[in-house]
């Protein structure tokens, strides 16, 4: 085993120059460290898109699970809208940062109206990435809930908070790369919390893949369909040639 692959069995790197390829790469790595959930007809697979899209979609290509996306969008206070008061998420769920809210006049109005807004996005959002197919069902099933990296982790953070009012069975976050202070903290919010690599000199979720071009909605809406169709070609409880090559512990190393 090379040392580069070293790395990625301990799940985090010991020099600066480790790099996936692009998110593909990463999405097959990260299902070696996810492969106990493999042909689980009891969990689903979820990207915050954009960028968690392609790497989710490899994830649940290995390991043979339903994908779909988890959209959730930030209630900034108006004026100053990198302050989050709140994020709302697929599925109509609203979580509200009360202490920050407590401290606003009117408040409730201003909630409602941002709501408001967000709300069509999001709308619009769902609309166009999954077009006419209905969302996966999540009540009582393990997500395992993917991004393509966490520096803060902020929306991974909403989007679990969201996922408890699901009623889902079990939240699992799952990142190739994510500064350690916050995998430490999805660690703490999350039932299991999967870093494929958590880099002590982590800037930016970008310096750690050669390819970080941005994904697409097209993109997006074509992977999503993509998974959906290849899930229904595959008989219950058979991997797929790739997939099994993945959980066998075959997945190629990220060039250096």
């Amino acid at each position: 085993m090379s040392r580069t692959s070293e790395n990625f069995a301990r799940g985090r790197a010991e020099f600066p120059l480790v790099q996936f390829r692009d998110r593909a790469e990463a999405g097959r790595i990260l299902a070696e460290k996810l492969r106990h959930y493999a042909n689980n007809q009891n969990a689903v697979v979820l990207a915050l898109p954009r960028g968690g899209v392609p790497v989710a979609y490899h994830v649940a290509q290995a390991l043979r699970l339903p994908l779909d996306v988890f959209v959730v969008r930030k209630l900034g206070l108006p004026g100053h809208e990198e302050l989050a008061i709140g994020a709302i998420a697929s599925g109509g769920v609203r979580v509200l940062n009360e202490e920050i809210l407590s401290l606003i006049p009117n408040a409730e109005r201003i909630v409602a109206e941002v709501t408001a807004r967000e709300v069509q996005e999001l709308q619009r959002r769902e609309a166009l990435y999954r077009g006419e197919r209905s969302p996966v069902e999540l009540r009582h099933k393990i997500v395992i809930l993917v991004d393509d990296g966490a520096a803060t982790g902020a929306t991974m953070k909403a989007a679990v908070k969201a996922l408890r009012e699901h009623a889902v069975a079990k939240i699992v976050t799952a990142v190739p790369v994510g500064a350690p202070e916050t995998c430490y903290e999805l660690s703490r919010l999350a039932d299991e919390s999967i870093c494929a690599i958590e880099p002590q000199w982590f800037r930016a979720v970008g310096q750690f893949f050669r390819d970080f071009s941005p994904t697409t909605d097209q993109e997006v809406r074509e992977l999503l369909a993509r998974g959906q169709n290849e899930l229904k070609q595959v008989e219950p409880g058979m991997p797929d040639q790739a997939g099994a090559a993945y959980l066998r512990g075959r997945a190629k190393s990220c060039p250096r």
